[in-house]
């Protein structure tokens, strides 16, 4: 009976795997996370477009993009360091993006509601629009995106459940416990940051004074 399962449901049980695989290089601000979430993204469009949540199959395609950008961001996003540093949102620009995730769950929602035959638009669009900020977030290294995805894991966790895509709605239980681990870790990363900053910079006077002797 689970081999029967398994092999009906390969492309999820893959995507969801390959999701973990991603979520773990997140944490560990791996640059690697983009391209397994680019193959992730690309699998479920596929589980997605089966399922008729329309609004996710459509993030995929945004994730597929924004991981292109979110490698070129991190890999020249730096101005001290010749990594992107771990930063905070700030009050004037947590206020942007919650009230961006608002529009867009409205907007999104609408959409679902009246232009496709989607039965948990609400909840479709809540979670998509959600993703779309907290993924902008990831990109420019933004430590609060985890707190984003606290809640998007929780709510997609419920909607997966009664889709019975037991294999997504495992992987999302995961998500949302690394997702508080993932919030720790950068939280303290970002508070060694001053300490990493001069440190790098001493190491790269040294190997500037090395290069003229």
């Amino acid at each position: 009976m689970m081999l029967e399962w398994l092999s009906k449901n390969w492309v999820e049980v893959t995507a969801a795997i390959l999701g973990v695989i991603y979520l773990v290089l997140s944490i560990k601000q791996n640059i690697w996370l983009w391209f397994f979430g680019l193959l992730t993204s690309a699998l479920y469009i596929y589980v997605f477009l089966t399922s008729k949540f329309y609004a996710d199959m459509s993030l995929q395609v945004y994730y597929v993009v924004i991981s292109v950008y979110g490698w070129v961001h991190w890999k020249k996003g730096g101005k001290v360091t010749k990594e992107l540093p771990v930063s905070s949102s700030g009050r004037m620009l947590m206020t942007w993006l919650l009230g961006s995730w608002i529009i867009l769950w409205i907007g999104m929602s609408a959409f679902l509601m009246y232009q496709t035959d989607s039965d948990v638009p609400i909840g479709d669009g809540f979670t998509t629009a959600g993703s779309i900020v907290a993924t902008w977030m990831l990109a420019r290294k933004i430590k609060e995106h985890w707190i984003f995805w606290v809640i998007i894991d929780i709510v997609s966790l419920i909607l997966y459940i009664e889709k019975s895509l037991y294999a997504t709605s495992g992987l999302f239980l995961i998500y949302t416990t690394m997702a508080i681990v993932g919030y720790i870790e950068w939280q303290r990363d970002y508070k060694k940051r001053p300490v990493k900053q001069i440190l790098r910079r001493f190491k790269l006077q040294r190997q500037h004074l090395k290069h003229e002797s």
